[in-house]
């Protein structure tokens, strides 16, 4: 049952002092959220599931170490560039341009490094810092001039294509062969060094959990029971450890030739998840944005900076962007006038609101655009492998992203009629 601290009368926080609820209760009050239409990224993850099953039975490739391998590399560019859509549709604004800037980001990279003669590390800084001059400029366009998000980015994504050419030449390309920057995609850990990453997430997260709720429990607020905690720890333990194990197993087609590990990419993708839920969910700045994205107004009578946070989340978009563009430069192993054009930017908005994020504003993770880049790499990857011809996939991708806009808006419509919104 659920208890009131008596020294609260009901009209005061006495909602944040409720304690001593159940496992069972616990299922109950997340069961009536979903059916008020707080469904988060249950649907990506139910449909991740049944992707997996369907492409499994259909061909056996699909689930063996050596094709999870290269999902993973698939999957990490658009991850990482739907964790920079998702601050911008936080607020519920676009960028168009995220793809494009990606690609000049990279562009600017391969040029420092190849013409320059730069280190990695100072040519990676160049790209990184070139995303985040494109978002700043962006920002002031948008928040200063008050020009909509649309019109601005659709600007910046014809432009920007117009500075890679320049750069490189139509028809041309930068060859990205420096032995760090290919790693990120092509190298894997060490078999020890996979398993002491894996066991180090676990027992973080079982740190911090634990540490969460006994804190609560201590100051009396309202907190799930410690079957839900110790729930949430078994399934971060068993997709941790069983990722692990997949990737960790000899994945090479060459009876001579040994390949394991985990590719270099997770773990980074890995780190920036971590870092940007920290970001959204424990830190002011996270709050501000939720708040700008849920009213604008009230946020700014709040007393929070509305142009200065719009400005900021198309930074972060930008230089997450460039981030992106520097993986897919090294999956490619090149940097040509066409990177980051197409429909990178259209698979990747596509995987942040397939995982959850919402299109109107205030209501979206980091985690919502993982599970839903590794959605959209499955289905690219799954097709690849049955042999399917390309409008297949764009025609399967389109209709999941559909099916998940059409979630957003009866979900949003539920949570205004039941009162959760």
């Amino acid at each position: 049952m659920t208890t009131l601290n008596p020294k609260l009368a009901d009209a005061d926080f006495a909602a944040d002092a409720r304690v001593d609820e159940s496992f069972g209760d616990a299922v109950r009050s997340y069961l009536r959220r979903v059916r008020g239409g707080d469904m988060g990224s249950l649907p990506a993850v139910l449909g991740l599931i049944v992707l997996f099953i369907v492409f499994g039975i259909a061909n056996e490739r699909f689930t063996s170490a050596l094709n999870l391998a290269n999902l993973v590399t698939q999957a990490g560019s658009i991850c990482v560039l739907a964790m920079g859509l998702v601050f911008v549709l936080l607020l519920g604004d676009i960028d168009l341009s995220a793809g494009v800037a990606g690609g000049v980001s990279a562009c600017a990279m391969g040029l420092t490094i190849v013409n320059h003669g730069w280190p990695w590390w100072a040519g990676v800084l160049a790209g990184l810092l070139c995303g985040a001059v494109i978002g700043l400029a962006i920002g002031l366009l948008r928040a200063k001039l008050g020009i909509p998000s649309f019109v601005v980015t659709l600007a910046f994504f014809l432009g920007l294509q117009g500075v890679t050419l320049k750069l490189i030449g139509e028809g041309g390309s930068i060859r990205v062969d420096d032995p760090v920057i290919r790693g990120i995609t092509i190298d894997n850990m060490s078999v020890t060094a996979g398993w002491l990453f894996a066991v180090l997430i676990v027992v973080g997260f079982t740190g911090l959990e634990l540490y969460r709720h006994r804190t609560k429990v201590t100051l009396g607020l309202v907190h799930p029971p410690i079957g839900v905690v110790i729930a949430r720890i078994a399934g971060v333990a068993v997709v941790s450890l069983g990722v692990a194990y997949v990737l960790n197993l000899n994945r090479s087609v060459n009876p001579n030739v040994e390949i394991r590990g985990i590719p270099y990419v997770l773990p980074i993708v890995g780190a920036l998840l971590i870092v940007l839920s920290v970001i959204l969910n424990r830190t002011s700045y996270g709050r501000h944005i939720y708040a700008v994205g849920g009213n604008a107004e009230a946020a700014r009578r709040a007393g929070i900076n509305v142009a200065r946070i719009r400005m900021s989340v198309f930074v972060v978009c930008s230089s997450l962007a460039a981030l992106s563009g520097i993986i897919a430069a090294s999956y490619g192993g090149k940097v040509s006038a066409s990177s980051g054009a197409g429909n990178v930017l259209l698979y990747a908005v596509g995987a942040a609101v397939i995982g959850g994020t919402s299109l109107f504003g205030g209501k979206g993770r980091a985690l919502d655009a993982v599970i839903g880049g590794v959605v959209v790499a499955t289905i690219a990857n799954g097709l690849g492998l049955l042999n399917q011809s390309s409008y297949i996939n764009f025609l399967v991708t389109g209709g999941v992203l559909l099916l998940a806009a059409s979630v957003d808006a009866i979900s949003r419509r539920r949570r205004s009629a039941t009162g959760l919104a």
